[in-house]
Order: C-alpha cells, then sequence, then structure tokens
C-alpha cells in the first residue's frame, strides 16, 4: 500500500520497457509520487568505441521509454528522467534532488554491476534513503533452484528439469504498472530535459536504421509477433543461418524491452498443449537462466574456466598467434561459413546462435587460441553482448565450462557448413566474392577443380583465402593440447 508522501525513484537499466516491470509495480504501489531515471553510466560508455550499434539502440529505446511513461501517467509532465555520468553518483544524488525515500531498481548480477549497486547502497544509506531490488531478467536466479544436496546446478539437463517441476502460474504472472499510475509523478522544470542526443553523449551513428532490429517495446512486441506465427517450425529451423527460424529477441531481452516472464509463459502454455517448437524454444530460455545462475554462483568464470583444469591449457601464443586471431576476427580464414559468420556480425553486430558455436569451436580447437580472446571480440561486437551467457557460451565450445562439449568434440567446419547451409545461400549472402561457384565447391573452394575456379573469376590467395590452417592437422594438435585435461574428464 501506498505511504502518504513517499517519494520513490525506479532506477530503468536493463528492462526498458513499462509493461511487467516488477521495480515499477512495486514503487508505484509502495510511494505515493514515483520518479523513472536512466543513467548513461560512464563507467560502462567510455571505454566503447564511438559507433557502437548497442548505445544507439539504448538511446532509441529510451526515447520509446519516455513516451510510454507519458501514457502510462496520463500526464505530459511525468516521463524519464536521463542523467549522463557515473551511475553510482548521478543515483544519490538524484535521490536527494528528488526527495526520494527510496530506490528501486533489478538484480544484476554481473561482478561489475554488484560493486556499483553496493556502492549506490552505501551512498543511500548515509542519506537514511532505501534501496530496494528485485527478480526481473529471469524466471529463476541464484539460489531458487538447487540440488539435493544444496548445491547449485553445474549440468544443465537437471537443472532444466528442476526449472519445469517448480515453474507454475505465479512465477510467470505479470508485474502490472497500469492499475497503479496515478502515482507516476511530474517531473521538476530542471529535469524536464529530453533524451540526449547521440552526439551529446560522444557517440555517432551505428547504422542500427538499416538492420532488421526495431526498437523499444512495440519493436519487441512485433518480433515476437511475427515469431509466433512460425514457432512451431522452430525446433527444425533452429539450425540453419540461411532461414528465418531464430526469434531474433535475443537483443530485446538484452535490455529488457519484453519481458522474460511474457515469453515463457507463452512458450509453456505452447509446449505443454504439444507444440514440439516451442518446447525447444523454452529450453533456450531455461539454458539462458541456467547460465545466470552459474554468473551468480561461480564469479571466477569471468576471469577463468569454470573447470580449474582447463587453465592448464597452453593456448598459442605471440605474433603468430596474433595474425591468426586477426585472420578470424576479418573473416580471413578460408573457411567459406566461418567466415561468412564473422562477416555477419561485423557487419550487423549479430550471428546466429549455430555460427557462433562453429566459430567458437574453430577459435579455440583449430587455431588454438585462447577462448577469452574469442570472448573478449564478441562483447565488443555483439547487439545482444551479455556476460553471462557469452561467457557461458564460449566456456562450452572450449569444454572449460559447465555441461560443456567434450574436448574431443570439434566442429569440422567443412561438414557443418555442407550440413546446416546445404545450399550455400548464407555463404553467397556474406561472401558474394564466391557466389559465382558451384553450391558443392563453395564450401571448400581450395578442394575446387580449377576450370570451377575461373568460372567463377576467382583466384585462392587473391579473391578468397586458403585455408589458414588443415582443419585435421589442428583437430591432432587439440587433441594433444587438451590432454592436460583427460584426467579431470
Amino acid at each position: 500500500m501506498q505511504a502518504p508522501d513517499t517519494v520513490g525513484l525506479v532506477w530503468f537499466r536493463r528492462d526498458l520497457r513499462t509493461q511487467d516491470h516488477a521495480a515499477l509495480h512495486h514503487a508505484l504501489r509502495q510511494c505515493a509520487q514515483v520518479h523513472c531515471v536512466f543513467v548513461f553510466d560512464r563507467e560502462i560508455l567510455d571505454p566503447l568505441e564511438r559507433t557502437d550499434r548497442r548505445v544507439e539502440f539504448i538511446r532509441e529505446c529510451l526515447v520509446a521509454l519516455d513516451q510510454d511513461v507519458r501514457a502510462l501517467s496520463g500526464h505530459d509532465s511525468a516521463g524519464l528522467i536521463v542523467r549522463h555520468g557515473v551511475a553510482s553518483e548521478e543515483l544519490p544524488a538524484l535521490a536527494h534532488a528528488l526527495g526520494a525515500h527510496a530506490v528501486f531498481t533489478h538484480h544484476d548480477d554481473e561482478p561489475q554491476a554488484l560493486a556499483r549497486d553496493a556502492r549506490v547502497r552505501t551512498a543511500l544509506a548515509l542519506q537514511g534513503k532505501a534501496f530496494h531490488t528485485f527478480k526481473d531478467h529471469t524466471i529463476f536466479e541464484r539460489n531458487e533452484l538447487l540440488t539435493q544436496s544444496g548445491g547449485p546446478y553445474t549440468v544443465f539437463t537437471p537443472y532444466k528439469n528442476a526449472w519445469l517441476r517448480k515453474v507454475d502460474a505465479a512465477r510467470l504472472a505479470p508485474w502490472p504498472a497500469e492499475p497503479f499510475a496515478t502515482a507516476l509523478a511530474p517531473r521538476p522544470d530542471w529535469a524536464c530535459t529530453p533524451v540526449p542526443s547521440l552526439a551529446a553523449l560522444g557517440f555517432a551513428p551505428a547504422g542500427l536504421a538499416t538492420l532488421p532490429l526495431p526498437t523499444g517495446s512495440r519493436g519487441a512486441q512485433q518480433l515476437f509477433d511475427d515469431f509466433l506465427q512460425r514457432i512451431g517450425r522452430y525446433d527444425s529451423a533452429r539450425d540453419f543461418p540461411a532461414i528465418k527460424g531464430p526469434s531474433y529477441l535475443s537483443t530485446h531481452l538484452r535490455f529488457g524491452t519484453i519481458s522474460i516472464r511474457t515469453l515463457a509463459r507463452t512458450a509453456h502454455a505452447l509446449a505443454t498443449a504439444g507444440n514440439t517448437g516451442a518446447a525447444t524454444w523454452l529450453s533456450e530460455l531455461i539454458w539462458r537462466d541456467f547460465y545466470f545462475q552459474v554468473l551468480a554462483n561461480y564469479p571466477q568464470v569471468v576471469e577463468r574456466s569454470f573447470r580449474p583444469a582447463y587453465d592448464a591449457i597452453v593456448w598459442e601464443s605471440g605474433p603468430a598467434a596474433e595474425a591468426l586471431f586477426a585472420a578470424w576476427c576479418e573473416g580471413r580464414t578460408g573457411y567459406p561459413l566461418v567466415d561468412a559468420a564473422m562477416a555477419q556480425i561485423n557487419q550487423t553486430g549479430y550471428m546466429h546462435n549455430r555460427l557462433r558455436m562453429v566459430v567458437a569451436s574453430f577459435l579455440t580447437k583449430d587455431l588454438g587460441l585462447d577462448w577469452r580472446w574469442g570472448e573478449r571480440y564478441f562483447a565488443q561486437k555483439l547487439n545482444d553482448y551479455d556476460l553471462a551467457a557469452n561467457n557461458g557460451g564460449w566456456q562450452w565450445a572450449s569444454s572449460s565450462g559447465c555441461d560443456a562439449q567434450p574436448y574431443f568434440r570439434i566442429f569440422n567446419p567443412v561438414t557443418q557448413s555442407q550440413k546446416f547451409d546445404p545450399e550455400g545461400k548464407f555463404i553467397r549472402r556474406y561472401l558474394p566474392q564466391l557466389a559465382g561457384l558451384p553450391t558443392a565447391a563453395l564450401h571448400a573452394p581450395w578442394l575446387a577443380r580449377p576450370l570451377e575456379l575461373q568460372a567463377a573469376g576467382i583466384t585462392l590467395g587473391e579473391h578468397y583465402p586458403r585455408p589458414i590452417v588443415d582443419h585435421e592437422q589442428a583437430r591432432q594438435r587439440t587433441l594433444l593440447r587438451y590432454a592436460v585435461v583427460k584426467a579431470e574428464r
């Protein structure tokens, strides 16, 4: 119930929506007046390249969120307060200026976020103000699901089974703001400023408008509505990058423009009714929860392998390794599926999930490079970059993580190409210089007949590189490299 004269401040972070928003719901119910704020945190933004597409995406989502807050309140004087500074300094200062009694926000278990929140909590406590955080980004988190021995799950299938046993309507129920929206307060005159432009933030446009990535809650709903028309085929279509198989909601999930409860509730209902595609997609949402609880319980994975024995692996290093890494980053490996996937991430900030596994396996097990190199590159490039999922995916591919693929499972980039891009549509889209090759030769151009290369106008080493490693030789080196962990398996 609302206490008279209490003022609350809702701190939006990775939850850029008004619908089904736990912190907003609780603030509106407990406070007579509620303000909404987002901080462009310099500690996060300053190290980024000046053309970071994620900043552009967030900025557009904030414009939509500001409009949604106004519409929800029913008066134009409400809206989103936006700051650009160090969040751990801006929040306490803003709470003081607004006379807020408490700040409401959501859990974030990334180590940098935990440290930031601890500073905010301390600063607010010195002012006599409360700091309330709520679960919002997952269905289950932290220690909500434990093994019979009382520890966190480190194997996915038992975790998934426990997730499915425990999930119920209450867990998937929304946290509505609409019934309590009259508590949304007018902003003071000094806070009635528009969402800052990219230029004001020190960034330049990064081509977001050219991508099929609509922004804000409406954009998320648009993608979800489209996916629901084909969710029944998700299990059979999701592995083929040339097919419209995925939901394409990962960036919206990352920034919370749509609620995970909305997605999981829909997927669970469809899966229960026998929709196999929805069941497979629900499993992917559960993987997401799994990786978040791994990060929360084992924060050392940010720097080290989940399996300590895997930190004994000696990765390639020195100038030759750096040259291999540069070729991987720039899509110059000579393996078309790998290079097309890297072209996709470099051009769009998105990479198909099957291809994330292929290129990660290639980096670690064909090139012999430390998985952390690839993890950092993805962190720079992915629109949907999320520490928990990115770290979990890379440790899975390198076999160093919990419930990872066995170290001796090494993706063959040619057979992966033949299986998942059989007509070469994806390769031709991102490597147009190879478009003239017959499909049979497209997956391994170095094996093409000279007349095929000539007819396609291709000279290997000039128009397209020869392979930078021999896969079979690299496989043997990898088995030797990983011999130090055989006993650990």
